[in-house]
């Protein structure tokens, strides 16, 4: 599967199941009203805490697969972003605080 269809598939599978809708534009690729979620391959991790930047919420990068999901563990070391696998499950949960 290509980069570009991988990281669709899985942003409109967390996007479902967080019942809102994947956003294609600027900013977190799936915005709900208690968190922020990037969707990365293992290619655009580094791109990830930029676009995460200024949401007050828990922040989450999401990986398209296992790679990007260890990328996403090493990048966000003593960060306060979550990281989740392709299904949408947390693999570390962030130390923000929640509203």
């Amino acid at each position: 599967m290509s980069e570009s269809k991988s990281h669709n598939a899985t942003a409109n599978l967390i996007a479902k199941k967080h019942h809102t809708e994947y956003n294609k534009g600027d900013g977190a690729d799936i915005k709900t009203k208690n968190i922020a979620v990037e969707v990365e391959t293992p290619k655009t991790i580094s791109d990830a805490s930029r676009q995460l930047q200024g949401h007050k919420k828990p922040v989450y990068i999401a990986g398209t697969n296992k790679e990007a999901v260890e990328k996403a563990l090493d990048a966000t070391k003593n960060t306060t972003i979550s990281v989740m696998d392709s299904r949408g499950n947390i693999v570390r949960r962030s130390t923000r605080k929640r509203k």
